[in-house]
């Protein structure tokens, strides 16, 4: 393993800095930008330049064939949604190394599954689970210990062991919200053991603050880096990321639905899997997945419980 001090140019105070900014992990480093180095770790862009090639000899970053891909791959992990019509859907459960989006009208069920996946991924594997802890970023005000509780009681579980591996950050700004993105990185550094980062509502922040279309651009921009960040993550420690996000009306819409996830092109081609939920009869919701790289469009029905979703 090479150590950040024995890169070149990179003495103990520089090594410091970059663990401090989150870059303690090579590949974390070898796939940064100089931009965000030099932002990030405060160093020159130049030095910041230097420390990125030499980490990327040091990974030995080049071309690999699809069959060292499907090996790769063996490392993802999916986590369970409660429902297994539901898992089967997305293809076993919600994906590691994957950004997974759920979009819906308020009520659709978007944050009661993200309580349930902050449980779920602290089962055992073969109970659906990633024996992991999760990160809980909540810019809406709707997390609810409360109702963690009741998902841990169904699935008979120590309610107390179970909210102490849940690290939530109420993010009260968009800018709020990147930092607290950033900070996951340090965070895993640590030793904590992060399988999922769930953001309860993604674009809740960004649609308040820049209105009009002369800040459009200027949001895009902000959204393309903070999701970006989000897929290093993923990447980089093999975590899922599950996002909600809201919608907005489509008044020229005469068929199909008349809403559409806000956030615009740059998240619909961030996100690796995009499921579109609505409300059904007798209290059912459906979950229709509308994007996939290998998966065929289809929908199942779930329900939810006090003790969580069911198929």
């Amino acid at each position: 393993m090479v150590e950040l001090s024995d890169l070149p140019g990179v003495g103990e105070k520089t090594a410091e800095k970059l663990k401090d900014a989150g870059f303690a992990d090579m590949m974390r480093l070898a796939t940064a930008t100089p931009k965000e180095l030099s932002v990030k770790a405060e160093i020159g862009e130049g030095v910041a330049e230097k420390v990125i090639e030499a980490a990327r000899r040091a990974e030995n970053i080049t071309f690999e064939t699809a069959l060292e891909v499907d090996e790769r791959r063996k490392d993802v992990g999916h986590i369970t949604v409660g429902s297994q019509e539901f898992n089967d859907l997305i293809g076993g459960g919600i994906e590691t190394q994957s950004i997974t989006e759920v979009f819906g009208e308020f009520g659709s069920g978007k944050s009661q599954i993200s309580h349930e996946l902050a449980v779920t991924v602290q089962l055992p594997e073969e109970l659906g689970g990633l024996d992991g802890e999760c990160v809980f970023v909540d810019t809406e005000n709707t997390f609810r210990p409360e109702r963690i509780r009741q998902i841990a009681e169904g699935f008979e579980l120590d309610t107390t062991e179970v909210l102490s591996r849940i690290h939530v950050a109420r993010a009260f700004n968009s800018a709020h919200q990147i930092l607290m993105v950033d900070k996951i990185n340090e965070l895993i550094q640590s030793g904590v053991n992060v399988k999922l980062v769930i953001v309860d509502s993604l674009m809740a922040h960004f649609r308040a603050e820049y209105v009009g279309r002369e800040s459009l651009a200027v949001r895009q921009q902000k959204l393309n880096q903070h999701l970006h960040s989000l897929q290093q993550i993923a990447n980089t420690y093999n975590v899922a990321i599950f996002l909600t996000n809201q919608v907005q009306a489509k008044p020229d819409s005469f068929f199909g639905s008349p809403t559409k996830a806000i956030g615009g092109h740059v998240l619909g081609h961030a996100s690796t899997y995009r499921i579109w939920l609505k409300k059904g009869l007798a209290g059912k919701r459906i979950a229709r997945l509308v994007d996939s790289p290998h998966l065929p469009e289809g929908e199942c029905v779930f329900k939810i419980t006090s003790e969580g979703i069911v198929s």
